[in-house]
């Protein structure tokens, strides 16, 4: 199967207009085939791990598995944590290689979320961690069940939804990190399993 067929028949990304970074946006980057089948390879063999933080002497979990995958020089740390990556498996690296013309970055790292239902978040947050360098590009590719990521400009106050389906990919890039914060916000509805994979360069 050529890299092609795993897209829609148009891959090129949507521009989303937005003040003080770059948005771009590809809601069926992936087929509903080829997104399932990525969504079940990791589940299953993803080291998935209940992280926790210890905040004022109480011990708090992640409200989400985790897991941090690369090169092995790709040493990230936030929230007070460090991580060491697993070396990369077939499925990531595949997407990855997808992933990086849009991004026209090579990737050498990926974080991994699985949220297991509306209760799992993400809360307000940058990726601005010094290890990601300046201005960094990060690809988001969306698995799984859908869910709204939120954007919020740090002096404006300006909100954005955007609605991540299965298969979906949206890349920042540009200052966004620097003006903006964003969070996947819980939700009372029933919801599935979603599995978020956020590629990128650590310097």
């Amino acid at each position: 199967m050529s890299q092609n067929s795993l897209f829609h028949k148009n891959p090129q990304p949507e521009r989303i207009k937005i003040r003080n970074g770059e948005l771009l946006f590809i809601p069926s980057f992936l087929n509903l085939q080829n997104a399932t089948k990525y969504y079940d390879a990791l589940e299953k063999n993803i080291e998935w791990k209940q992280e926790q933080l210890k905040i004022y002497g109480k011990v708090i979990n992640f409200p989400r598995l985790t897991a941090w995958y690369g090169d092995s020089e790709s040493i990230y740390s936030y929230s007070g944590l460090t991580f060491h990556p697993h070396p990369w498996t077939k499925e990531l690296i595949k997407l990855k290689n997808l992933i990086e013309p849009i991004g026209k970055t090579k990737f050498n790292s990926v974080l991994l979320n699985l949220y297991r239902s509306g209760s799992d978040s993400m809360s307000w947050h940058t990726d601005a961690e010094k290890e990601l360098g300046l201005n960094p590009v990060i690809a988001s590719l969306n698995l799984g069940e859908e869910r709204v990521f939120q954007l919020r400009h740090n002096l404006t106050k300006e909100k954005i939804n955007i609605p991540l389906i299965n298969g979906s990919l949206l890349i920042m890039q540009g200052e966004l990190q620097h003006h903006w914060q964003h969070q996947i916000p819980k939700t009372k509805k029933l919801k599935g399993k979603r599995i978020n994979l956020t590629f990128r360069l650590i310097k």
